[in-house]
């Protein structure tokens, strides 16, 4: 049951008719309502297609995340910024229900109300520069009977050059960075897309423990 319950809270933003843009409460009730009764009609339930628009017109930093194996699409905010004893700065993105995520330097580290989450993540990154550096990465997953499971990884990073993306109208040109990770129960390919000037990761595709799977994240602001 609780992974139907994680649909209506993740699918955060749309807009109200004509050119008025709601409040994001009313537009988070309002998409999680259409979310309960598609489910009910046992229908695949997907938030309103969002434009550049309606993301700017919201004057809020916005990433969208794609839960793969759920097949779910929704958008989280910027709720903190801070550093820490460790490299590398920490944001955690949040929706109003306190579903939340936090990446180091882009990098996802935990998860919190997904089920099955990503408790803590030991990641290793440049205080410098977005995205994995290589190195060790140990995770610590909650399992479905709250016990808490340890993966350790090993990682290399590749360069695979420049490639052009495409993100909700816009185009960017960016190194596409990918992370290999070997654990003794198999293998993690996470991917970085990341600004040729390095300032920003546009898009990502990175693990987050078997429950979850994979998380695909558009960043839609600066």
């Amino acid at each position: 049951m609780w992974k139907w319950a994680l649909v209506p809270v993740l699918m955060l933003m749309g807009c109200a008719g004509g050119n008025e843009v709601a409040p994001l409460q009313v537009e988070i009730f309002r998409a999680g309502q259409q979310s309960i009764a598609a489910k009910r009609a046992g229908a695949a339930a997907k938030p309103r297609p969002m434009t550049r628009s309606r993301i700017e017109a919201l004057n809020l930093t916005v990433m969208e995340v794609t839960i793969e194996n759920r097949d779910v699409v929704g958008y989280v905010t910027l709720n903190a910024e801070r550093n820490d004893t460790l490299p590398g700065r920490v944001n955690v993105w949040r929706t109003t229900d306190n579903i939340s995520l936090a990446m180091r330097n882009g990098v996802l580290i935990s998860t919190r109300g997904f089920g099955g989450d990503l408790q803590s993540s030991t990641v290793q990154v440049a205080n410098s520069r977005l995205g994995p550096s290589p190195g060790a990465m140990v995770q610590m997953i909650r399992a479905l009977d709250d016990r808490e499971v340890r993966f350790a990884l090993e990682c290399d990073v590749v360069d695979l050059g420049v490639e052009t993306i495409e993100v909700l109208e816009y185009k960017y040109s960016t190194r596409h960075v990918q992370q290999h990770c070997v654990a003794s129960s198999g293998q993690v390919i996470n991917d970085y897309w990341i600004d040729t000037n390095g300032s920003m990761i546009w898009q990502s595709r990175q693990w987050a423990g078997p429950t979850i799977g994979y998380l695909h994240f558009r960043r839609l602001t600066e």
